[in-house]
């Protein structure tokens, strides 16, 4: 190997690197960019991202033993260690998940606080964009799963007066980020869409205030449009909001 195929070596690790990592990048964001549906994305991550990652460590590992034995300068080592940096990113995931202890969430994508009486959609419905699952509620089966796994996620309870309520219902929503695709301030309850940060998955929220004695109370219903389990997203939005209600 010549001079110049030495110093190149750091190189081409290097920039296969950043390849790679643009590629698992645009995996995870390019349903945000229009590019394809989320579940697209979801799949081809899901496939490839390791191989992406093993094939950068690999390259980045070879090109850093060459420049180790051949001694062919500190820029040669130092972009190959970055590159091995950047494959060990891209496994990152993969990474944490075999030396963590994984949450094992149930296979259901539907989470309300009220699993007696779940709010129903009334201006969304089984035909909207990309939707695989229904809007009817599983019954007993999934409210079954939703007690062993999420027993916090509960009705809230205000002080406030139901249209008090209602109003900051609202604000906090469009505070998270949600889409809010129909309100009716009469009946004290409107319709959302959100979406997951990576793959842009769309999920629908209808929150539904009703009075109590003293003060009000707020159900909410998350529902994932695809997948038939959902990672513990639809619980922790909820958990969030209720959150950011009572603040």
């Amino acid at each position: 190997m010549d001079v110049m195929q030495k110093s190149n070596i750091g190189n081409i690790a290097l920039i296969v690197a950043i390849v790679a990592v643009l590629v698992a990048a645009l995996m995870v964001f390019g349903s945000s960019l229009g590019l394809w549906e989320p579940i697209v994305g979801f799949i081809a991550s899901r496939n490839y991202n390791n191989l992406l990652g093993y094939v950068v460590v690999v390259v980045a590992l070879v090109a850093l033993v060459i420049t180790l034995v051949t001694n062919s300068g500190t820029k040669g080592k130092v972009k190959s260690i970055v590159a091995l940096l950047l494959g060990m990113g891209i496994l990152s995931p993969s990474i944490i998940a075999m030396v963590g202890n994984p949450v094992k969430y149930p296979p259901i994508h539907d989470i309300t606080t009220n699993i007696q009486s779940p709010p129903q959609f009334e201006f969304l419905t089984d035909s909207r964009i990309g939707a695989r699952n229904t809007l009817v509620y599983g019954g007993e089966d999934i409210a079954a799963q939703q007690r062993q796994a999420f027993p916090n996620i509960q009705p809230i309870t205000s002080d406030l007066s139901v249209e008090a309520a209602y109003q900051k219902a609202l604000t906090v929503a469009k505070t998270m980020g949600w889409t809010i695709v129909h309100q009716d301030p009469k009946a004290l309850r409107f319709e959302s869409t959100a979406t997951t940060p990576f793959f842009n998955f769309a999920d629908d929220v209808v929150v539904v205030v009703s009075t109590l004695e003293r003060g009000s109370r707020i159900d909410l219903r998350s529902v994932s449009r695809i997948g038939k389990g959902d990672a513990g997203v639809n619980a922790k939005r909820i958990q969030e909001f209720s959150q950011r209600f009572s603040q």
